[in-house]
This record gives C-alpha cells, sequence and structure tokens, in this order.
C-alpha cells in the first residue's frame, strides 16, 4: 500500500519540554500553540482554577509566550482569536452550569469573557472573523455550530439539510469557510456564512471513519478511520453532487512510522498531525 509522509512543520522548544502538553492545536493563520501546565491534570485532586502558559510558534519559528491566568478547564481546548488572543474551553459542560464553559482571553492573558457552548465539544477552531466554530460529538447531537467570540449564535446546523449529522468526526476551518464529514452518513460538508442565500453545500461520500480532511480546489483527502483504517489516507475529486474516490494509502510520520495517539487538525488544503509525546506537529498539504 503507498505510504506518503508528513512533512515537519513546528516543534515545541526543548525548554518546555519539562512542562504538561494540556492541548495544542495550529490556528487558522498557521501558527502552531501548546497549551502547557506544570504537571498533569489529576481528576478529583486538581484544584481550579490555575495558571497555565501557551508557548505560540510562528512559520519561520519565531516563539511566543503567553500567560493566561486562571484556567477553570481541565481537559480543554484551545485556539487563538485574529487579536491575539485565545480561546480556552471545556470540552464536558456538565460542571460549568454558570456559563463558564468558555473563556475568551486577551493578548496579554488576561480573561475578558465566559460563556458556554454546549456539552461534548470534538472540535473547537476560530476563524479568521474571530468567529468559533465547534463540533459536538454524539453525547450531544446538536452537530456544528458557529459563535461569535461575544458568546452570541452566528450559525447552526438545525435546519440545515445535513444527512445523518449525529457526531462531528472532522471539522477543517480555514479563512472563515468550514468543511465537516460528520457521522453517522459521513458526506463533505462546506459551510460559507458569506453565502447567505445556500450557506450549505453538501456531497455524498463513501469514506467512512474520518478524523479529518483536507479540501484544495476539486481534490479532498481523508485521514483516519476505523480499526485498521486509523492511519488511512483516502484521496477523492469532487463532482457536482458526490467525492468520487482515487486511491487510498497510509500517512506516515516524517521516519516513515505510524503516528498511533495523535491529535489532528484541518485548516484547508492541510491536516495537521501531532503524535504523543504531543511535542511536534507535522502537516500534509494537498496544495504541495
Amino acid at each position: 500500500m503507498q505510504k506518503t509522509a508528513l512533512v515537519p512543520y513546528a516543534d515545541l522548544p526543548r525548554i518546555h519540554h519539562e512542562r504538561h502538553v494540556l492541548t495544542s492545536s495550529v490556528d487558522v493563520f498557521g501558527v502552531a500553540h501548546w497549551l502547557l501546565a506544570d504537571r498533569a491534570p489529576q481528576p478529583g485532586l486538581d484544584v481550579l482554577p490555575f495558571d497555565a502558559l501557551v508557548v505560540s510558534v510562528h512559520p519561520g519559528g519565531y516563539v511566543e509566550l503567553t500567560e493566561l491566568s486562571a484556567l477553570r478547564a481541565r481537559w480543554p481546548h484551545l485556539d487563538r482569536l485574529p487579536d491575539g488572543g485565545f480561546v480556552v474551553a471545556a470540552s464536558r459542560a456538565r460542571r460549568y452550569e454558570d456559563g463558564d464553559q468558555v473563556q475568551v482571553f486577551d493578548a496579554l492573558g488576561r480573561e475578558t469573557l465566559s460563556f458556554s457552548v454546549g456539552d461534548a465539544i470534538e472540535h473547537l477552531l476560530t476563524d479568521e472573523a474571530g468567529r468559533i466554530w465547534v463540533g459536538h460529538f454524539d453525547e450531544n447531537p446538536v452537530g456544528i455550530r458557529c459563535w461569535s467570540s461575544m458568546g452570541h449564535i452566528c450559525w447552526t446546523s438545525d435546519g440545515a439539510g445535513i444527512p445523518g449529522l449525529f457526531d462531528c468526526y472532522a471539522l477543517n476551518v480555514s479563512g472563515t469557510t468550514a468543511w465537516a464529514c460528520p457521522y453517522t452518513d459521513f458526506p463533505l460538508v462546506e459551510i460559507r456564512l458569506k453565502r447567505p442565500a445556500r450557506p450549505v453545500r453538501v456531497w455524498a461520500n463513501h469514506v467512512r471513519g474520518a478524523q479529518a480532511v483536507a479540501v484544495h480546489g476539486g481534490r479532498v483527502a481523508f485521514y483516519g478511520g476505523y480499526g485498521e483504517e486509523q492511519d488511512r489516507l483516502a484521496h477523492g475529486e469532487l463532482t457536482e453532487t458526490s467525492v468520487e474516490p482515487t486511491d487510498v494509502g497510509l500517512l506516515t510520520l516524517p521516519d516513515g512510522t505510524l503516528p498511533g495517539g495523535r491529535r489532528v487538525v484541518g485548516r484547508g488544503s492541510r491536516i495537521y498531525v501531532q503524535a504523543e509525546p504531543f511535542t511536534a506537529w507535522n502537516v500534509l498539504d494537498l496544495s504541495r
């Protein structure tokens, strides 16, 4: 089976390796971020809130540090806003009934706002307009929603005509456009809020279980799958109504090994992959 190797993208500076990586992401502008704590969370023993450090590595290697004060999410999602601030969200909302599931921080690391977006966050990605896209997993099957950074709903998948939307397996946000591949039918979905008369387009798709998707022009790549297909890389081409498969292979780390446990982020033509111990991001770029 054909193998495609990821390309090294960004590394957490070694000086920070002794800290625990709570989470990590790559923002809409291609900057990699690590949210670090002094030690790993210990359910039932930790005292919340706590302080954390964001290490940001820009394309070209410039490193930026931001201290965030009084985080309340033990198992957080992280992304950066276009104004230099950050969004930190707890994936589970049950313990945040007073509306502080999502914390918004300014560029100096000070909390400016908190609100809730609902339980069971699978993906949280910001776009170039500062909107926050949230994909939920099946313990809260509300699908996909888009929020302003002030906590107001901008768009919801309710009534959007997306077939079988029960769990947002894959979400890709690039510019101001979102792409998704949701369970149970796994269609490829494009959401463009700048096209209000027809914000959603749907293509039928036969690739099941992908955790990440990348799109470039009329080409699509799906990464991941069930069981033995967890490292599958499936390519396809867009027709008017469907994704037509072209080839299937494996996606590996730069050294040719399989990633195993990993994080993934989809951004336009790119799929970023971070394998344990979560100190390096690698990339597949369909535009190359």
